[in-house]
């Protein structure tokens, strides 16, 4: 595998106890602290200013190893048809999903950010943990291949496969459409609330309502995934 190009020349001591501590939550080490430290580094860190390499690009590998991991586990698990295995990937895969990770190895304690960015809750920000998340699979994954990445897949994980092979198999959106028509409410109606994110990376936030009933949101790499997640999270709190 080719050396890592403009590497800093040494970690700080102080920046080593950090990385020991993530690895000790992780039990993983990493051969390469340095890709670890850029996992961990938002784009925010020095308030602009600082050149130091962000997590944005381990991100989009990390994004595309998770998706092949949770697609082999969907294969072999034999169950369902092409329609229902992308159904649970996208719920295994998406940004809450991977937060929820995140938040079980206290990830968001780990992360290099701006003062500003944590004053504004950027450690426990959705967002930033499920994308720091997918960064940090992308590193043990340049750092310790396939099989490294698949055990820590493996274990943190598995809760998440238990969820969502305990829920129907549905289409949230059809789901909360039939259950809303069957006990008298109004047709679910979807909001775009935000859209952040550079053209060829948007990030959507969608809120869906159902008259008399409630509200809830889901953020998507897409309006269409975006729109299914929230009627998934409307689904959970449903009375």
């Amino acid at each position: 595998m080719p050396a890592h190009k403009n590497k800093p020349e040494k970690i700080s001591a102080h920046m080593l106890k950090r990385l020991a501590k993530l690895e000790d939550n992780l039990q993983y080490s990493f051969t390469d602290k340095f890709i670890l430290e850029k996992a961990l580094t938002h784009p925010s860190y020095g308030d602009g200013r600082s050149k130091k390499p962000n997590y944005e690009r381990l991100e989009f590998l990390g994004d595309r190893v998770l998706g092949l991991l949770t697609a082999e586990r969907l294969f072999a698990h034999n169950d369902g048809d092409e329609g229902s295995m992308a159904r649970r990937l996208n719920a295994l895969v998406r940004k809450e999903a991977c937060a929820r990770v995140a938040r079980r190895i206290d990830l968001g304690a780990h992360l290099l950010m701006s003062p500003s960015e944590i004053r504004q809750g950027g450690r426990d920000k959705t967002s930033i943990l499920g994308d720091a998340c997918e960064a940090l699979l992308a590193a043990i994954y340049l750092d310790g291949g396939l099989e490294a990445v698949s055990k820590l897949f493996d274990k943190y994980w598995h809760d998440e496969f238990e969820k969502v092979f305990k829920k129907s198999n549905k289409d949230p959106k059809t789901e909360l459409q039939e259950k809303a028509s069957a006990q008298g409410y109004g047709l679910p109606t979807y909001t775009v609330i935000e859209r952040s994110g550079p053209d060829h990376r948007p990030l959507f936030v969608i809120e869906v309502d159902v008259a008399d009933l409630g509200a809830a949101k889901g953020t998507g790499k897409s309006k269409k995934d975006a729109e299914r997640y929230a009627a998934q999270h409307l689904l959970e709190i449903w009375p």
